[in-house]
């Protein structure tokens, strides 16, 4: 147990849970994709550079998806060469298809991701196909990559919740994981989209996938918190032994594609609660926290993570003490 310093927790670690946690930020991609005013290249490209002098490792930077689907994104062509000079950053996009694929090998990306749905509705609403015909897509794509030695993360929408069809039978969520490892896959992200789930369900379907052959260590979780669930159901996560978290700086993001869900977990929020664990992130809170808060002002609102809110009100008080 350590003394708190001002503006962080007192450090009380918990038994059991992992050593350290590797934040997969997706601020930049998931946090911005659905902000309805255009966000300039350049203020993307210096949020990126920002979230990487806070010491986040994993920075999702773009998607290669045709503008017409995502238009806030169409600058993927000239955002991704500004961010050639961060050394050590994984920069993973995201690439719906063969010409996805193409378009981020050109310019030299390493790490890609591919979006599947563990639903037939919003495989129809998303990838408008069903849920074998998207993998059937997925599959030539994956193997293209890894034949060039790159990354691959699989990315799963609905695995809890699914806002046309309900709750989501464990099977199969299963049944699609293990198709997308079965495909090469390094690393699974589960989604909970529309952040319906609780932690006993998460720790129901991480154990029926241990089960059928994909292992903890390729696993990630990513959770909206619509329901004020993200934080529990992170730690019932790290709880399995999940070491892999995905988060959004500020709290930013949803989904255009399903009303429903709201902001992704914040990255401060998170970071809060691994620190008072005694859980590394390589992550400086206070960076952190003043990234999110410019960011916030140029997008004109405040930002929705409570750990900025407390921290900026943190600043200010101190502020008006210091004058």
């Amino acid at each position: 147990m350590s003394t708190p310093e001002l503006g962080l927790p007192m450090v009380v670690p918990a038994a059991g849970l992992p050593a350290r946690v590797r934040i997969h930020e997706v601020g930049a991609r998931d946090g911005l994709q659905n902000e309805k005013a255009t966000v300039p290249t350049e203020i993307k490209a210096e949020f990126i550079h920002r979230l990487a002098a806070a010491g986040l490792t994993t920075i999702e930077a773009t998607s290669f998806v045709h503008p017409k689907w995502v238009p806030q994104l169409a600058d993927a062509e000239q955002l991704f060469p500004m961010l050639g000079d961060l050394d050590g950053v994984r920069l993973p996009v995201l690439v719906p298809n063969g010409r996805g694929l193409d378009r981020a090998l050109a310019l030299g990306a390493r790490r890609v991701a591919v979006f599947a749905s563990a639903t037939e509705s919003f495989a129809k609403a998303n990838l408008n196909r069903t849920v074998d015909e998207a993998l059937a897509v997925f599959d030539p794509v994956v193997a293209r990559a890894k034949a060039d030695r790159m990354h691959v993360r699989g990315y799963l929408s609905m695995c809890f919740g699914d806002p046309w069809e309900g709750p989501v039978p464990i099977h199969q969520v299963v049944r699609v994981s293990k198709a997308l490892m079965d495909m090469g896959c390094d690393e699974l992200s589960l989604g909970d989209t529309i952040g319906v789930a609780t932690p006993a369900h998460v720790q129901d379907l991480l154990a029926e996938l241990n089960e059928e052959g994909v292992p903890t260590s390729a696993i990630g979780v990513h959770f909206h918190d619509t329901y004020g669930q993200a934080l529990a159901n992170t730690l019932a996560a790290l709880q399995h032994g999940v070491s892999t978290v995905d988060a959004s700086a500020g709290g930013l993001g949803g989904c255009p594609f399903a009303r429903s869900a709201t902001g992704n977990l914040a990255t401060e929020d998170l970071v809060w609660m691994l620190r008072g664990l005694g859980i590394e992130t390589g992550v400086d809170l206070g960076l952190l926290t003043a990234t999110s808060a410019w960011m916030a002002t140029r997008l004109g609102r405040p930002s929705p993570s409570r750990t900025v809110r407390a921290l900026s009100h943190e600043d200010r008080a101190q502020d008006q003490q210091e004058q």
